[in-house]
């Protein structure tokens, strides 16, 4: 129960100061908006498509989304430890796997308003909702962001004070992983080599089991290596996360 409760703290602390600035958040949920209709009418009149196109992109913009996210999540973080505020935190007894795991439930209560008005607004175009299909695929995306943001975190601590590490690690990692998922556009679309890279990638596999979850298909096998990939990252980041923490920084 103290770990619940360290971790609803933190998750306090940090959507506080984001429920103050409206205006911030506003411009947060404009994203997908300019992304529904702005990009995937281009994938109506194209071929291919096991599903209807919209089923196929809106499940794609979340997991966008969940990169975007949870993986800038050690921004803040480089922000604190700058200015001395989470050397204060650690003299506390809070728990460390908490402290992480609340501040990327933070990047997450983003995400899901933003997944909710994205779903909301697909509706009328055409996207089918399956609700249990829904609510599983926003598990998943809990867990793969858990461990993104946990990943974020750490590399926010190994690069303090600079911080010059942070910004090209994340863009240097952020975008092989967004091209190489097919989140926007199918890969096979692509030549094989593209196709053949993109099987190493565990977003890919992420973003086909958030397709096939958000289709209905609760048994396809896509949803057994999604889950497995979502669960290893964010086993590996959590552990890698707290141990960070515990050496203190």
């Amino acid at each position: 129960m103290q770990f619940f409760r360290d971790t609803a703290t933190i998750f306090s602390r940090e959507i506080t100061p984001t429920l103050r600035a409206p205006l911030a958040l506003l411009f947060s949920m404009a994203q997908p908006v300019l992304f529904l209709f702005f990009f995937g009418p281009l994938l109506t009149g194209t071929t291919g498509f096991e599903t209807s196109p919209w089923q196929w992109f809106v499940p794609g913009v979340l997991v966008m989304m969940c990169l975007f996210g949870p993986l800038m999540a050690g921004y803040n973080l480089l922000i604190e430890l700058g200015g001395g505020s989470m050397e204060r935190m650690l003299v506390t007894p809070l728990n460390r796997s908490a402290m992480l795991i609340g501040r990327t439930l933070k990047e997450f209560a983003l995400l899901l308003v933003q997944a909710l008005l994205l779903i909301g607004l697909a509706l009328p175009l055409g996207f089918r909702l399956h609700p249990t299909g829904v609510l599983a695929g926003l598990a998943l995306l809990l867990v793969f962001g858990v461990g993104l943001g946990a990943l974020s975190f750490v590399l926010a601590i190994v690069a303090h004070p600079g911080g010059e590490l942070f910004y090209a690690v994340t863009q240097l990692v952020l975008f092989p992983l967004l091209l190489l998922s097919g989140v926007l556009l199918p890969m096979d679309f692509g030549p094989a080599w593209l196709q053949a890279a993109a099987r190493f990638n565990p977003v890919s596999h992420i973003a086909d089991a958030e397709r096939a979850l958000f289709s209905g298909q609760l048994a396809s096998p896509s949803v057994l290596a999604g889950t497995i990939a979502a669960g290893v990252i964010a086993a590996v980041g959590v552990w890698l996360g707290t141990r960070a923490m515990k050496r203190g920084i």
